[in-house]
């Protein structure tokens, strides 16, 4: 059983988000602090917002509101807020750009394997993507969760009867592909994205005989 990851795994992601928040904090134009100053307060205010509005381009159009307001200590503006979006217009469009041999290697793993689709973020948003991507057809099942941590992935094993034991989780998150699912009892492959956002980023243990540590999505086929 081999349970893929989507954004950043199957298709490129968070550059799409960095684009955007370089130029957010290029608009900003803050009179004291300079763009590296800025970027650590916006992940600590991503960090706290995510139990509240989770992850997505709705998500990150509340961070940026609330970072402005935080930084400026004022409300945004009715035309504040439309420039901010206007930013965001690429996210909106949900443009799907797949990783390079990603369809190919889908294809003749699912001769051979049973596969499933776990990603988390907003219920539609990520539909849209997977719809724009045309890559359903491989899986036996879709799941989109609000969150990817080790209760998740219990409870995925429970609901599908699944062998933990010979069950692999490919991704490019340390958080939540990796180690999430290694807490699970799940074995895992990390395939690392150099896009992958900050929060998603964990430490692996490099002597954990139950990670497969892989340069590009196509060496899957060596593997399995």
């Amino acid at each position: 059983m081999l349970i893929f990851d989507a954004d950043d795994t199957l298709w490129e992601n968070n550059i799409l988000f960095e684009r955007v928040i370089d130029d957010f904090l290029e608009w900003l134009a803050h009179p004291s602090l300079a763009k590296a100053e800025l970027r650590p307060i916006l992940d600590d205010i991503e960090r706290a917002n995510i139990v509240t509005v989770g992850y997505g381009s709705k998500a990150l159009l509340r961070n940026l509101h609330d970072t402005f307001e935080h930084l400026y200590e004022r409300k945004v503006t009715a035309a504040e807020s439309k420039e901010i979006e206007e930013l965001a217009v690429t996210l909106i469009d949900h443009r799907v750009e797949l990783i390079e041999g990603v369809p190919e290697t889908l294809a003749e793993l699912s001769t051979r394997h049973t596969m499933l689709m776990l990603t988390k973020g907003d219920r539609e948003e990520q539909q849209r993507k997977i719809d724009a991507s045309g890559l359903a057809h491989h899986f036996r099942s879709i799941h989109i969760v609000p969150e990817k941590d080790p209760a998740t992935y219990r409870k995925l094993a429970a609901e599908l009867s699944l062998d933990v034991a010979t069950t692999w989780m490919i991704g490019n998150s340390p958080k939540s592909d990796i180690l999430s699912a290694r807490a699970a009892g799940m074995r895992a492959v990390f395939i690392p994205n150099v896009h992958t956002w900050v929060l998603e980023e964990e430490e692996l243990d490099p002597s954990d005989e139950g990670v497969l540590h892989l340069e590009r999505f196509t060496d899957l086929l060596k593997h399995f």
